[in-house]
């Protein structure tokens, strides 16, 4: 397949290609983006990215180019990452699951990369030390057991005690899902919760909902477990949700924003600022990436739906009304 063809094959990748070569012509520095599912160019993560960017001075198409791949499938982040680091690249971002960091780790191993995933990187064998992560990639992530049992502890506190969890998982068997579902077993087991394990398998969210429900569940969690399907499906999954009336949590505020319960996660827009202010600008003014810490977040968003509250009749405790940065009415 010729470049061109593969190019187009890949759809909405290579959005910044042309805009990419001239810089290069130009001698602008190369920033390579290879996300994954939602953290395409023009997802909320890549538009906070560009606005730390230009609290440094850099500014897309006048002294810095942006050059985006991404996909939704697997098998494609091998080939993305071996096609933006064929360039004169000067630092690569690696965002949306562990997979693609390590694509882009397996694709060089001497210009710079700095990621965002949702768990620890040592456990994929990203880094061997958070604080002195040494070798050419270095970034933020915020770990899942945390996160787990965090969102556990809200839910709890809408549902009486000891009722029983539902967590939607992916298919069970994959290294990513297998981390997360044992991350929430262990949160349930601290707090004295009965947890269900449900897989979502494909799209197929109704027959998961009606497991959840015939297995008594009073309160569901949904997994961030892949980035590809679960915002694709977050309309389908809100609304089994308000028809199964079932109090949920869900992992990003775009769930909250859309009649869903609530969400607990971090501050996305912050997080991507600081990539690039803590990251990108530092390694283009010559630091080593392996001389700076990977970081975790400062800031969490915990965003409630009232509308949705009143409908699945929920009072909220103030205990989690304290807790709460943001009211969707």
């Amino acid at each position: 397949m010729k470049r061109r063809e593969f190019i187009t094959f890949l759809g909405g990748a290579a959005v910044s290609w042309p805009l990419a070569a001239r810089a290069q012509q130009r001698g602008m520095p190369l920033i390579s983006w290879l996300g994954f599912g939602d953290y395409g160019p023009n997802s909320p993560t890549a538009a906070a990215f560009r606005q730390g960017l230009i609290e440094l001075g850099y500014i897309e198409g006048r002294n810095v180019a942006i050059e985006f791949r991404a996909t939704n499938q697997f098998p494609l982040l091998r080939q993305l990452a071996v096609d933006l680091v064929s360039r004169d690249v000067a630092v690569l971002v690696a965002t949306g699951a562990p997979g693609t960091v390590l694509a882009a780790k397996a694709a060089s191993s001497t210009i710079p990369i700095v990621f965002v995933i949702a768990d620890d990187p040592r456990r994929y064998g990203i880094i061997a030390d958070l604080n002195r992560p040494g070798g050419n990639v270095t970034g933020m992530n915020f770990l899942n057991v945390e996160l787990a049992s965090k969102r556990l502890n809200l839910l709890a506190e809408l549902v009486p005690d000891k009722s029983r969890v539902a967590y939607l998982s992916g298919p069970r068997g994959g290294p990513v899902v297998e981390i997360q579902t044992n991350d929430i077993l262990a949160a349930a087991r601290v707090l004295g919760r009965d947890m269900i394990i449900v897989p979502v398998a494909g799209d197929d969210y109704e027959a998961a909902f009606a497991s959840l429900a015939g297995q008594g569940a009073r309160a569901l969690i949904i997994g961030d477990y892949s980035p590809s399907r679960v915002p694709a499906n977050r309309n389908k999954i809100v609304e089994l949700a308000a028809a199964h009336q079932i109090p949920a949590i869900y992992p990003v505020r775009s769930f909250a924003a859309n009649g869903g319960l609530m969400s607990y996660g971090p501050d996305a827009q912050l997080l991507y600022q600081r990539l690039a202010t803590d990251y990108v600008g530092k390694i283009l003014k010559g630091t080593k990436p392996g001389d700076l810490p990977v970081q975790q977040p400062t800031k969490f968003e915990f965003v409630v739906n009232l509308k949705t509250a009143n409908a699945l009749g929920l009072t909220i405790p103030r205990m989690v009304s304290a807790a709460v940065t943001e009211w969707i009415e």
